[in-house]
Formats: structure tokens, C-alpha cells, sequence
């Protein structure tokens, strides 16, 4: 069974930090982009950030660029991760991962694991 596990989240102030971790089961998403999508309550599920899978090229939504920076592990467990710096009440929401096709920021599969929950006090 193909699988998508998201961890991470947490509940913070603003202006702290979080980071994600993003564990593919199943299947290797090794030769695949990889993205972070994210939804707040009441709203759309949303890009947020991708990588390629060398590693070597990211892109990111505008309202977390320079705050945020997705990684990737190039061997091993293919994990992938998203670091959140100086987080804000705007980024609380649900954040999941899943493959897309570089350069698009719309998901690739109809897999979607539970998500982690980001909650940002001020």
C-alpha cells in the first residue's frame, strides 16, 4: 500500500520554528518531484513549495518565500522536508506532501496522506 506520512506540526507562537518530515511508504518517489501543499480552514488546498529529485531546484509560493525551504533526501528513506522559519498566524493549517510534475504546483496522485496540523498563536 502506497502511503504518505506527514509529522511535524505542532503548536507555536509566531516568529518560531517547525519542522516537517514527509516518509513515502510503499513505492520509492525517488525520480519524482516532490511539493508540500497546505490547507487552512475553510479554503482550498494550496502549493506551498517543491523540489526536484536531484534536489538541486526548489520553487515556492510567494507568501512563504524566504521563510520556508523544502529538502529532500537524495538516498536512503527518500524523506522530504519542509523547514518553517519565522512561522505566522496566516500559516496555520494542515500540510500535507505529495508528488507533482516540475514545474506545476498541482498534485500529481489522488494520495493524500492524514496531513500534520501547524498551528501559528500571535
Amino acid at each position: 500500500q502506497v502511503q504518505l506520512v506527514e509529522s511535524g506540526g505542532g503548536l507555536v507562537q509566531a516568529g518560531r520554528s517547525l519542522r516537517l518530515s514527509c516518509a513515502p511508504s510503499g513505492r520509492t518517489f525517488s525520480t519524482e518531484t516532490m511539493a508540500w501543499f497546505r490547507q487552512a480552514p475553510g479554503k482550498e488546498r494550496e502549493f506551498v513549495a517543491g523540489i526536484v529529485p536531484a534536489g538541486n531546484t526548489r520553487y515556492y509560493a510567494d507568501s512563504v518565500k524566504g521563510r520556508f525551504t523544502i529538502s529532500r533526501e537524495i538516498y536512503g528513506d527518500n524523506k522530504v522536508y519542509l523547514q518553517m522559519n519565522d512561522l505566522k498566524p496566516e500559516d496555520t493549517a494542515v500540510y500535507y506532501c505529495n508528488a507533482v510534475i516540475w514545474p506545476l504546483r498541482t498534485p500529481r496522485y489522488d494520495l493524500w496522506g492524514q496531513g500534520t496540523q501547524v498551528t501559528v498563536s500571535s
